[in-house]
C-alpha cells in the first residue's frame, strides 16, 4: 500500500511529460500543491483506504499529475482561433419589414399577407413612409383631388390629394382624373413610380410603354414579371430601387435617405451589400448570380481546404464576399455563410462551398466557367444534390449536397444491396428524392432501388450509394478501401462492382412504379425480364407510352394499375399521353 507512485507507469508517463514541456522551474511551482498532497497521502498521515480505492486515486491524480502542465501549454501557447466572418442574408420582405416600411395588417408581416396583391393606394403610402413622406401626406390640407377620391376612406384622402399636387412621385393617376385606389397595382405602374422616385420622367427619359426595360437598364426588375403583383413583389421592388443610384447622382438612393435621417445608418445595412439572384441558361438551368447578374461557381477540390484556391488560380477566379446579403424570396438564409481563408481574405459561402467568380465572365448571363476542367461548376437552383470532390490521388468522386462523401460495395450485385443489419448500420444508405447533377455527370445514370425494409436508396448505374459513419464532414474520406470493397465512386471510370460483373442480379418479380403528383419519379434501373407494374395515384387519368412504340398501357383512373414486361436491354424513354409536354420517365433494362 505504501508503493510509490513514481514506481506506477502513471507516474512516471506524468512526470516525463512534463519535463518535456517545460522548463524546470516553472514545473517545480506548478506541481508543488499536488505534490505536497500526495507526500501527505502515501505517509498515510491523513487518507485512509482499502487496496482497490487507493489504486483508483493513484490514477486519478497521476492523471492530474499529467493534465495539469497541458493547460499551461495551452494557456501559453494557444493556436488562435479564426471565428467565421459574420454574414447577415436577409430577403426582400424582411429588410423592408426592419426598416418599417412593410408593417402588414393586424396580425403582422406574415405570409399570408404577403401573398395578398398590391391596390394601388398601397403601394403609393409604402413609397411615401420610405422616402419619409407619409406623415406629411397624410395631414395634408391642400383641396384639389382625384375625381374617385372618396373611394379610398376619410383617412386617406389627404394621402391622395397630396400625390395629386406632388407629381414628380410618380403617382398621376391613371389619365382620366381618377386614381382607382382599390385597383391592384401592375408591375409597369409600379416600376413607372419606382423610376420616377429616382428622378426619371415618363414622356422625357422614357415613354410608359417602355417602362420596364428601362427599369430593367437600372437594374429594377425582378418583379417585372409578377402577375398578379403583391406585397412580396412590392417588397422585392422596393429594395432594388433603394439599392439603385438617382439619375445623375453618384450614391444609392438607400445612401440619401441615411444623410437626410429618414432611415437610420443602422437599419440602412440591411441594404447595404451585395444581392443574390436567380437566373437561367439557355437550356433552362437555374443558377446564383450576384445582384448584377455574374455567375457564381464552386471549386470541386475546396474539400478538406476550403483555401485550395491560390495563386493563378485565385487570378481566373476571384472570391465573392459581402457582409450582408439580399437573398431571394424562398431562399434559406442558413445556407449562407462565410470562411476566413488562409491569406486572410473571407469568402462567402453557399451550403458550405466557397463562392468564386470566374474572370471570363466578362457580362451578366455569362457562365463560362461552367465545368471547367471538371471542377468548376455553377451553384444551381435547387443546389446538387449529388455533386462531384476532387481528391489528389481519387480524382473526382460523388458526394451529396454538403460535400460529403458516397461510396459503393464491391459485393453489391446490379439493383440489389446486400448490406443489411451491422453493415447498413456503418454504412448507411443514400436517397436523394431528386436528381440535380452537376455538368458531365448523366441523370440517366442515377436511379434508385426499394430496399427490403422498404425504404428507398440511390443508385449510380445500377448500384446503391451509402455514407460512411465515420465521415462527420465534407472532405472525409475514412471509408475509403475499407476492407478492400468499400470505394469512393469515380464516375468517369465506374462501370460495376466485382459482384455485378461475376454474378448477375437476379431479376425482379415485379417492380413498381406509383404515378403520383403528375410524375412518374426517378430513373428506373432493372435486369431484363423484369415485370414492371404502373399504378395511378393522382384523380387525373394517366398511362405511360414507349417513345420507341414498345409498350403503350390503356389510360388508368386513380388506384387502378397495369404492367409490362421489358426483355431487351436498352433505355426506354416514356411519356404520359395526355401529359406529353411535362410529363415523362425513363427506364434503363440491363
Amino acid at each position: 500500500m505504501q508503493r510509490s507512485l513514481l514506481s506506477s507507469g502513471y507516474g512516471w508517463g506524468a512526470v516525463f511529460f512534463i519535463f518535456e514541456k517545460r522548463n524546470f522551474v516553472q514545473t517545480v511551482f506548478r506541481i508543488l500543491p499536488l505534490a505536497r498532497m500526495m507526500i501527505l497521502f502515501w505517509k498515510g498521515e491523513r487518507l485512509r483506504m482499502n487496496k482497490s480505492s487507493l489504486r483508483l486515486v493513484s490514477f486519478g491524480l497521476a492523471l492530474m499529475f499529467a493534465l495539469m502542465p497541458m493547460a499551461a501549454i495551452a494557456e501559453d501557447q494557444a493556436t488562435p482561433v479564426v471565428a467565421a466572418p459574420a454574414v447577415q442574408a436577409t430577403t426582400a420582405a424582411e429588410a423592408v419589414t426592419k426598416l418599417g416600411v412593410l408593417k402588414g395588417d393586424g396580425q403582422g408581416v406574415t405570409e399570408s399577407y404577403l401573398m395578398k396583391t398590391t391596390t394601388r393606394l398601397q403601394a403609393a403610402i409604402l413609397l411615401l413612409r420610405l422616402i419619409g413622406k407619409e406623415q406629411e401626406a397624410l395631414s395634408y390640407t391642400g383641396m384639389v383631388n382625384f375625381a374617385d377620391a372618396a373611394k379610398a376612406g376619410k383617412a386617406s384622402q389627404p394621402v391622395l390629394a397630396y400625390l395629386k399636387n406632388h407629381p414628380e412621385y410618380g403617382w398621376g393617376g391613371t389619365g382620366t382624373g381618377n386614381f382607382e385606389p382599390s385597383a391592384t397595382v401592375t408591375s409597369q405602374q409600379l416600376y413607372k413610380v419606382m423610376l420616377e422616385s429616382l428622378g426619371y420622367r415618363s414622356g422625357t427619359d422614357f415613354a410608359y410603354k417602355d417602362s420596364l426595360a428601362f427599369a430593367s437598364e437600372k437594374g429594377l426588375f425582378r418583379a417585372a414579371d409578377a402577375t398578379p403583383f403583391t406585397n412580396r413583389d412590392l417588397a422585392i421592388a422596393l429594395t432594388e430601387t433603394l439599392q439603385a443610384t438617382p439619375n445623375g447622382g453618384t450614391t444609392t438612393l438607400l445612401q440619401g435617405l441615411i444623410e437626410s435621417k429618414v432611415i437610420s445608418a443602422e437599419n440602412g445595412k440591411l441594404l447595404d451589400g451585395q444581392r443574390i439572384d436567380i437566373h437561367k441558361t439557355s437550356d433552362g438551368a437555374s443558377y446564383l448570380t450576384d445582384g448584377k447578374g455574374m455567375a457564381l461557381y464552386l471549386f470541386t477540390k475546396d474539400m478538406a481546404d476550403l483555401s485550395t484556391c491560390q495563386g493563378a488560380c485565385l487570378t481566373n477566379w476571384p472570391v465573392f464576399y459581402s457582409e450582408q446579403l439580399v437573398i431571394p424570396e424562398g431562399m434559406d438564409a442558413k445556407d449562407f455563410g462565410a470562411v476566413t481563408r488562409s491569406d486572410g481574405a473571407k469568402q462567402l459561402t453557399y451550403q458550405g462551398w466557397p463562392l468564386y467568380y470566374f474572370l471570363k465572365d466578362v457580362k451578366a448571363g455569362d457562365v463560362n466557367g461552367e465545368g471547367a476542367n471538371s471542377v468548376w461548376f455553377l451553384i444551381k437552383q435547387p443546389f446538387y444534390t449529388i455533386g462531384l470532390g476532387t481528391d489528389a490521388k481519387l480524382g473526382n468522386y460523388l458526394v451529396d449536397s454538403s460535400g460529403v462523401s458516397l461510396y459503393y460495395f464491391d459485393k453489391d450485385p446490379m439493383g440489389k444491396s446486400v448490406c443489411e443489419g451491422d453493415c447498413l448500420a456503418k454504412w448507411p444508405a443514400f436517397h436523394a428524392d431528386s436528381v440535380v447533377i452537376p455538368k458531365g455527370l448523366k441523370a440517366e445514370d442515377f436511379g434508385e432501388i426499394t430496399r427490403t425494409d422498404g425504404t428507398k436508396q440511390t443508385t449510380f448505374k445500377g448500384y446503391p450509394l451509402y455514407y460512411f459513419f465515420q465521415d462527420a464532414k465534407r472532405g472525409d474520406l475514412k471509408g475509403q478501401s475499407v476492407g478492400e470493397v468499400w470505394f469512393v465512386v469515380n464516375p468517369a471510370v465506374f462501370t460495376g462492382t466485382t459482384a455485378g460483373k461475376t454474378t448477375p442480379a437476379p431479376a425482379a418479380e415485379k417492380v413498381t412504379i406509383e404515378i403520383k403528383d403528375y410524375s412518374f419519379g426517378p430513373t428506373l434501373t432493372v435486369k431484363a425480364g423484369t415485370t414492371i407494374e404502373f399504378i395511378n395515384r393522382d384523380e387525373m387519368k394517366h398511362n405511360a407510352v414507349a417513345e420507341d412504340g414498345s409498350f403503350k398501357t390503356e389510360l388508368l383512373e386513380m388506384g387502378q394499375s397495369a404492367t409490362i414486361k421489358l426483355d431487351k436491354p436498352g433505355t426506354y424513354d416514356y411519356y404520359c399521353d395526355p401529359h406529353k409536354s411535362f410529363m415523362k420517365g425513363k427506364i434503363i433494362v440491363q
